[in-house]
This record gives C-alpha cells, sequence and structure tokens, in this order.
C-alpha cells in the first residue's frame, strides 16, 4: 500500500489523477494540496492547503512514496513572466525537491510536447527547464507525460481553446506514424497512464507522448 501527494488537484488533469488515485486499491492515502478546499470527501484523502510560499512549512514530514505533479497557469491567467515561471517551474521543482526528501521514490509529471530547455520561445523552455530541473533530483523514476492538445471540459471558460479542441477532435485522424505525439487526448486518459504507470516503473528516466500514454490504457 502506498502514499502519493498530488499538486494541482484542483486543474484538469489533477482532478482525474485525483479521482483515479482514490479508486486504486495499491493507495492507502492520497494527499494533495491545494490553495482552497475542493470540497471531496474520501476516506483516504488527506488535504493540506498551501501555496509555494508556505510549500516547505506545510509538507514537512509528510511521508510518500510517490508525487504526481500537474501544476500550471496560462498567459492569460498570468501575464507576468517572472510570476508564470514561478507557478510553471520553480513550484512544481520545488514540490518535487520536498517529495523527494520525505522518501518518495518516483515522480509523475505533466509537461507539454515540445518542451526544450533551449527554445527561443517562453513557454517551451519553461516546461523544458521544468522537466530537466526535476530529473536533477535524481529519483529513482522520472516520468514526464507531455501531452499536445488536452481535451476535457475545464472549469473556467477558454473560448479559443474550446475551438481548438473541436479541430482536434476532427484531425486526430490524420495523425500518424510520428505524427502520432501531436494528437489530442483527453484529460482522463493523461491521469489514468499516469497511475497505470506507476504500477511498476521500470525506467530511470522516461518521456512518454500520446502513443506511450494511450499504449499504457490497455
Amino acid at each position: 500500500m502506498k502514499k502519493a501527494i498530488v499538486y494541482g488537484a484542483s486543474g484538469l488533469v489533477g482532478s482525474y489523477i485525483l479521482e483515479t488515485l482514490l479508486n486504486n486499491t495499491n493507495y492507502e492515502q492520497i494527499i494533495i494540496v491545494v490553495r482552497k478546499e475542493i470540497n471531496i470527501q474520501h476516506p483516504k484523502l488527506k488535504t493540506i492547503i498551501g501555496d509555494f510560499n508556505s510549500l516547505p512549512e506545510v509538507v514537512k514530514d509528510i511521508e510518500v512514496d510517490e508525487v504526481f505533479i500537474s501544476l500550471g497557469t496560462t498567459k492569460k491567467k498570468t501575464p507576468d513572466e517572472k510570476l508564470y515561471y514561478q507557478i510553471d517551474h520553480d513550484y512544481p521543482v520545488l514540490a518535487a525537491k520536498l517529495a523527494k526528501a520525505n522518501g518518495a521514490k518516483a515522480v509523475f509529471l505533466v509537461s507539454a510536447i515540445g518542451a526544450n530547455a533551449k527554445s527561443s520561445i517562453f513557454y517551451t523552455r519553461t516546461k523544458g527547464e521544468t522537466e530537466q530541473d526535476i530529473i536533477k533530483q535524481n529519483f529513482d523514476h522520472t516520468y514526464i507525460f507531455r501531452p499536445s492538445m488536452i481535451l476535457g471540459d475545464r472549469k473556467e471558460s477558454r473560448p479559443i481553446e474550446k475551438v481548438f479542441i473541436g479541430i482536434f477532435k476532427f484531425v486526430n485522424r490524420l495523425f500518424m506514424g510520428g505524427m502520432s505525439k501531436y494528437k489530442g487526448i483527453e484529460a482522463r486518459d493523461i491521469a489514468k497512464s499516469m497511475v497505470n504507470s506507476s504500477d511498476k516503473p521500470s525506467e530511470k528516466v522516461k518521456i512518454l507522448h500520446w502513443e506511450e500514454m494511450t499504449n499504457l490504457l490497455k
């Protein structure tokens, strides 16, 4: 029986990670760190209220086996690049570092297709630097999930994104072979693939795109 800590449980992918973990008999306790209560009650669930600044204190001495990270923002929501970087890079890296200190052997991170620490594009560079710095934490297992378009209904309104989701659902079948990594994928499937990969992780560092994620659903 394992204990896992989840960051980003109030988001689209994170909410499915939480749901999947709570329904998985391999876990005895799921800990979430959120800024405010998310009104979910479950015998296995422990909710911690905290943010980037309070994190070292609120998770102090909380032992876990694994950490699931699905944190991120958008330019529209966070136009300030310094704050954006804190949310998309600093917070995930700190969460991973603290989980490792508390005994975690494996980290499962939601990143994005095209992540590249050397990119000239702020978004892909930030994702790449996040991946790079979490790999440096030297977990026994680091699994990084790089979806293209994430499909699903978000709580907040993103009209332009909804248009693209509609397009991706139509053109998904056109992405074949090496282009399959650009296929859109349902948020619930990303979450399931993450939890399924935690069953028997075998690689030190693994990058997963659409094909690898969907193979974990079989």
